[in-house]
């Protein structure tokens, strides 16, 4: 197991083993409890105090399937907390087959200067100069960089946006395909990565170090009943893989919880034209595909690859929280319009969710009418031009509600929320408000329990527990390099246990009932909230905005009605 620390102003590349305070973690574990015991908790986000830690999940270069997740973490530019994102496609697995647990990236290159940071197959690093790529946008990147090192390798990389630093800057990664299309979008750690100097991590995909698996014959038998668990959950098995999350669309919209028109209503007018079933059906008749596997190890295939009328493609995969924010909250309702917007956000390199939200805020406040395809187009091209309107989007909803003097702003803690309405989901309101990395949809999202009827998705029973449960389990299967649409299948006793018995193989050890995801996934949320309390904040961010307690939400025409007592009462542990 290999620890590589760069530092970016002194270029220099040391590898290491694992510091025995790291020993037994990846991925979101690993960068949240690094970023709390190493970075200053008030440093800049953009200065060289900050560190930007790429971490595989401890699970990922193993057999097992959909742990290929990589999570980026560092001081967010956008939010000012603990910040950790996290991407699928091939890197996690590549760093993997390296014996590869995290790759630190310290310092700040002077003014100016771009580098790669290039890992080959044998596992070595070295930065190489990138001065010929600066404000290269991401898909050009890519293909350049598979040009030049073959078609065997994975990426990382920002565009334009990442090098401007702006707050909404992501990190793309490559899919199977060598496609820049998904996203590390939360919290603008692009724009950390742009703060370095760094442009791209390029990852040899041949590697043969992995880890070794310390008990096998337990392992394959602990991940057959894994595995066994994913293929027999209905979303996976039947729905994910014909309508991937856009499958959401339909009964989100039904329960009155979508967002839409920068969240005055709970549906959106026409969403029908959105729906994940007409979108498969448009992508068949089109010959593209709605069955796609995007990441390494994938046995779900969420993905999509979206073509337009000629059958060219134009972005893989065109996802359930897109869909929303360049959708719903614009009022924007044609298929088309979506997913090249989906397309210019990872090109520039910005989260579609932040940007979605920020066109939707400048809607409301009167910059232009809700619906207005070619104003979201001409929008999110500023952003990627870097004028200072675009500049202004670049920096979130907040910085564009400040800009308008416009108070209607779905943030937490800077960040959007996500696609679904606090007011008519209030488990996801209370994720939304209390997550140490602002309103976010992966931390401890309820849908799952509202869609399947265990929970009332307007009445408050129930709901501080069961999103503290999911937030302790998902910052668990988070820190494995699990993806959420498996993850979700396995929150059960039986799938804790079986999942618990692939981790204490791998590390030739026993875990206790308690041990996954408890006492892990309570350690994790412990240094993430330490880490934000050390910055300065308090219960009183953990708030949502004053209109969802205050403005109806139609159809049910209900506000958020968990109180602030309840809400500090989320992480009691």
């Amino acid at each position: 197991m290999k620890f590589i620390r760069v530092n970016m102003n002194e270029k220099t590349v040391n590898i290491e083993g694992v510091p025995q305070d790291y020993a037994g973690l990846g991925g979101r574990g690993l960068t949240s409890i690094m970023i709390n015991a190493e970075v200053p908790p008030t440093c800049d986000p953009l200065g060289p105090e900050n560190k930007l830690i790429f971490a595989p999940g401890l699970l990922s270069g193993t057999p097992l399937p959909n742990t290929s997740r990589i999570s980026i973490g560092a001081k967010s530019p956008l939010t000012g907390t603990i910040k950790e994102s996290n991407v699928g496609g091939t890197v996690a697995a590549a760093l993997g087959h390296l014996g590869i647990t995290t790759i630190v990236v310290e310092g700040q290159a002077p003014e100016g200067e771009l580098s790669f940071l290039r890992i080959d197959e044998s596992g070595n690093a070295s930065l190489i100069p990138a001065q010929e790529y600066k404000g290269m946008r991401t898909y050009k990147v890519v293909e350049k960089l598979l040009e030049t090192y073959g078609k065997k390798t994975s990426v990382l990389c920002i565009g334009p946006a990442g090098e401007y630093r702006m707050p909404v800057a992501s990190i793309q990664s490559s899919d199977v395909d060598g496609h820049p299309c998904r996203a590390a979008g939360r919290g603008g750690l692009g724009a950390v990565m742009g703060s370095k100097g760094l442009k791209a991590l390029i990852v040899d995909q041949r590697g043969e170090s992995t880890d070794p698996i310390a008990d096998p014959q337990a392992f394959r038998e602990a991940a057959k009943a894994v595995v066994k668990a994913i293929k027999e959950d209905h979303m996976n098995s039947e729905v994910m893989p014909k309508l991937g999350t856009a499958a959401l669309v339909a009964p989100v919209n039904s329960m009155g919880a979508f967002p839409s028109y920068n969240a005055r209503k709970g549906m959106l007018d026409g969403w029908e034209k959105i729906s994940g079933e007409v979108m498969a059906q448009l992508i068949q008749e089109r010959g593209g595909n709605p069955t796609h596997m995007g990441c390494a190890q994938c046995i779900i295939h969420c993905s999509n690859v979206f073509v337009d009328k000629d059958g060219e493609y134009v972005t893989s995969s065109l996802e359930y929280e897109t869909i929303w924010a360049m959708g719903g909250m614009t009022g924007i309702v044609d298929l088309d319009t979506i997913a090249r917007l989906d397309n210019m956000c990872d090109d520039i390199g910005i989260d579609t969710m932040s940007t979605g939200v920020a066109i939707a805020v400048a809607m409301d406040a009167g910059y232009r009418e809700f619906g207005d395809a070619k104003t979201a187009i001409d929008m999110v091209e500023e952003i990627g031009e870097g004028t200072e309107f675009g500049k202004i989007l670049g920096s979130g909803p907040a910085a564009v509600g400040k800009h308008f003097n416009h108070d209607r702003v779905p943030v937490v803690k800077g960040q959007s929320i996500a696609a679904y309405d606090p007011r008519a989901m209030l488990g996801n309101g209370v994720t939304f408000a209390t997550s140490p990395m602002g309103a976010d949809h992966t931390a401890g999202n309820l849908v799952g329990a509202y869609l399947e009827q265990k929970l009332d998705p307007l009445s408050p029973e129930g709901q501080v527990d069961t999103s503290r449960f999911l937030q302790i389990a998902m910052a668990a299967f988070d820190t494995m390099g699990q993806c959420f649409m498996a993850s979700v299948a396995l929150l059960s006793p039986e799938g804790f246990e079986a999942f618990g018995k692939v981790i204490g193989a791998k590390l030739g050890m026993q875990l206790g009932p308690d041990d996954f995801p408890n006492a892990l996934g309570v350690r994790v949320l412990k240094a993430e909230r330490e880490f934000n309390r050390k910055a300065g904040f308090t219960n009183q961010d953990d708030r949502l905005p004053r209109f969802f307690y205050e403005e109806p939400l139609p159809p049910h025409n209900t506000v958020f009605v968990i109180s602030d007592a309840e809400l500090d009462s989320t992480f009691d542990f």
